[in-house]
């Protein structure tokens, strides 16, 4: 049964609503990135409901700009539309999450071996740099300042190789995965562990040790397997194993 209790009543402005750039975007594209957004950080969690109507009263717009957005939403699997009952936000697929992480192991374990045999210098300061804003981020329980350090630490080893289409490929990735890395940024300790394994690839990097920077890559994307899999466990109403609920 849907849980039908969790409207937007999101507080969403067209002014406000984030990933728009400097020129005026259409009605569409306001909704769809305010909403896009309460997807991906849980403030509109899976199996909730789209309240059209809710929406178009905040947001002062009529209905198809909005049947638009969340057109485009349900293309991207973040929001189910059920015909005579209504649009929900999609729960997230088990075994596209465990196809993706496995994806990551494979092709990170390899850009960290790689990071490391290319003497990189610049990268070296780029990581202890991030390493040093992660911290900070940890010790003020900033969550959503870690998860944006967090990303782009794995973005700099793959950036400073050159290496776009891995780049391109790493960018998918990190787009399916976003909701679970999102909520997994939440459990106490997790973001610590987080840092830690990512000074332990910086420093392989760093030592030159293709072997253990490859290691090291590999086992902190398995820890963060083990605790998704603890997660959905904890929360089965947010996940499906087929890519529907």
């Amino acid at each position: 049964m849907r849980d039908t209790g969790v409207s937007p009543a999101l507080a969403l402005t067209a002014a406000s609503a984030p990933g728009l750039d400097a020129r005026r975007p259409s009605k569409a594209d306001q909704v769809y990135a305010s909403v896009k957004e309460a997807i991906l950080s849980g403030l509109l969690p899976p199996g909730s409901a789209i309240d059209k109507a809710a929406l178009c009263d905040q947001l002062g717009m009529s209905r198809f700009p909005v049947g638009i957005a969340v057109g485009r939403l349900a293309f991207e699997k973040l929001v189910v539309v059920e015909p005579q009952h209504g649009s929900f936000v999609s729960r997230i697929s088990l075994g596209d999450v465990r196809e993706f992480m496995l994806i990551r192991r494979a092709l990170e374990g390899d850009l960290a071996a790689e990071a490391a045999k290319a003497r990189l210098p610049g990268l070296d300061m780029e990581l202890a740099r991030s390493l040093r804003y992660q911290a900070t981020a940890v010790e003020a329980a900033d969550h959503a300042g870690f998860y944006r350090l967090d990303v782009g630490f794995h973005r700099l080893i793959v950036q400073a190789l050159g290496l776009t289409h891995a780049a391109d490929m790493l960018e998918r990735l990190l787009s399916h995965l976003e909701r679970v890395r999102r909520l997994l940024t939440t459990p106490p300790g997790h973001a610590g562990r987080t840092l830690e394994d990512h000074r332990a690839i910086a420093d392989a990097i760093a030592a030159r040790d293709p072997g253990m920077a490859a290691l090291a890559a590999r086992a902190h994307l398995e820890r963060t397997t083990a605790m998704f899999a603890s997660f959905a466990q904890q929360n089965p109403t947010l996940f499906a194993e087929a890519d529907h609920a």
